[in-house]
This record gives structure tokens, sequence and C-alpha cells, in this order.
């Protein structure tokens, strides 16, 4: 599997209502680069392991944990943009 480039680690926030903010972007973010992955292919049943049901089921576990994890390694910054939206949105009002 070829590399993605990565944003890099974040910057855990330092107040406990940033920190929800950051883990709420987190967890957005993975959602999308998991969908991302799943159209680009990522976890389809391959014939050549021999498929089955348990196969596919267990698949989108795979392609989620993937996705967290390249969140965790700074995944591709949505997560960043996420959490200054969402506080300058709270600092506004």
């Amino acid at each position: 599997m070829d590399s993605l480039p990565l944003s890099g680690p974040l910057t855990p926030p330092t107040q406990p209502h940033d920190a929800k903010l950051m883990k709420a972007a987190q967890k957005l973010e993975a959602s999308f680069l998991a969908e991302m992955l799943k159209s680009a292919g990522y976890g389809e049943a391959r014939e050549a392991l021999g498929g089955g049901a348990g196969e596919e089921q267990f698949a989108s576990f795979l392609v989620d944990a993937q996705a967290e994890k390249m969140v965790q390694a700074g995944g591709i910054g949505l997560a960043e943009h996420l959490y200054q939206s969402l506080k300058d949105r709270q600092n506004e009002g």
C-alpha cells in the first residue's frame, strides 16, 4: 500500500472544552477518511483470501481502524480546520 501524505501530529488543546471540540473534529475526519478508503476499494473482500460473509463484515472495522490511525498521525488536516472553525464560532457567540 502506498503511503499517503499526512500533515503531522496535532497539538493537543489546553482547555477541557477545547479538547472535546478537537475530539469531535477528529471523529468527523476519521469518518470522512473511512468513507474515502471504502470508495477507493479498501476493505473489499478478495477472492484470494477466501472471502465469505465474515470477511465482508469485519472489513469495515479494518477500514475504520485505518482511518483512526491516519487521524492520530495527523490525518489530512481536516480535523484541525474543523476545530479552528468550531472554536471561532464558539468565540463569536
